[in-house]
């Protein structure tokens, strides 16, 4: 899913084609301008991404808004890698403006896996113990002076509020399709639950385009776009989107998760959702189903 609203405005995003990612490569690092380029099979909203001979990716974002991370990746993925249990992106270099391309962009080296879906993922329990293995890893790195919420994450890591307008519009249009009132109820008592105010780092869209599997486990975590420090309950959303019962369960005990952290990240979960549900209204796909799934999950949980 795209971190920008979805139901209002959104940024004018860029077109990139391999030729210009050549003249970029040969303007600005001639050592690599030998490599063959080409696009990547799935690259994403936030970034226009190509492939850089076998062993890098170039990644250029495709709206000013995204732009906005590209520093911060710079400078905290190398401080992060060493305190996590899992292979997560390298920078290699930092790109600048030219070849009629406007922003900051970076190449990183390649991380090799598929990403996760359910029906890829050999032993659910495992994996969802793998990844609070990880979340617990990135909250346990010390937060002091890292990036707070704002533009350059879509506020992931301050309070769901930011998306109520957003929410709201998606239920409205849901009515008559969806149990809008028991959505509300969760939606309301989500933004009731506080946060206790300390800081934790997040990666802030856990998200299965964002897991790699290798032979069916957890290899790797990518697309630290929206990373910062503060509320972590953003990370808990996956927990609906992407795992089992029993995963969700094994989950929070790994994690440790309080009830009043686990409500919110359940109320992360709804907000996805309910866009996706909107989005997807009249149509009998992949993703309409699959929304669907997960809005009845989150139902079933919040029942008890």
């Amino acid at each position: 899913m795209s971190n920008t609203p979805d139901l209002g405005p959104q940024p004018q995003r860029l077109t990139v084609d391999a030729e210009q990612v050549r003249r970029l490569i040969g303007d600005q690092f001639p050592q690599w301008a030998g490599l063959p380029v080409r696009p990547v099979a799935k690259s994403g909203w936030d970034n226009i991404t190509f492939h850089l001979g076998d062993a890098m990716v170039a990644r250029l974002p495709s709206a000013s808004e995204y732009a906005l991370a590209v520093d911060k990746e710079q400078r905290w993925l190398p401080a992060l890698a060493p305190r996590l249990p899992l292979p997560i992106p390298a920078p290699l270099a930092k790109g600048h403006p030219g070849a009629d391309y406007p922003f900051s962009w970076s190449i990183y080296s390649w991380l090799h896996g598929e990403p996760a879906s359910a029906d890829r993922i050999s032993d659910p329990v495992r994996f969802a113990l793998d990844l609070a293995g990880f979340v617990a890893a990135l909250q346990s790195v010390d937060a002091y002076g890292g990036p707070q919420p704002g533009k350059h994450n879509w506020f992931r890591g301050a309070t769901l509020r930011n998306y109520d307008a957003q929410a709201q519009r998606a239920l409205a249009a849901l009515d008559g399709h969806i149990d809008v009132g028991l959505a509300r109820e969760i939606w309301k008592t989500t933004l009731d639950t506080p946060w206790d105010g300390v800081d934790l780092w997040f990666h802030g869209d856990i998200a299965p385009g964002n897991l790699l599997l290798d032979g069916g486990e957890l290899a790797a975590v990518i697309d630290f776009g929206t990373c910062g420090v503060g509320d972590p309950s953003c990370d808990l959303a996956i927990a609906w989107t992407l795992l089992t019962d029993d995963g969700r369960q094994a989950f929070r005990e790994r994690l440790s998760v309080d009830e009043a952290t686990w409500v919110r990240g359940r109320g992360w979960a709804l907000w996805k959702t309910l866009v996706a549900c909107a989005q997807s209204l009249g149509r009998d796909d992949e993703e309409a189903t699959n929304a669907r799934r997960v809005l009845a999950g989150i139902f079933s949980d919040y029942r008890g």
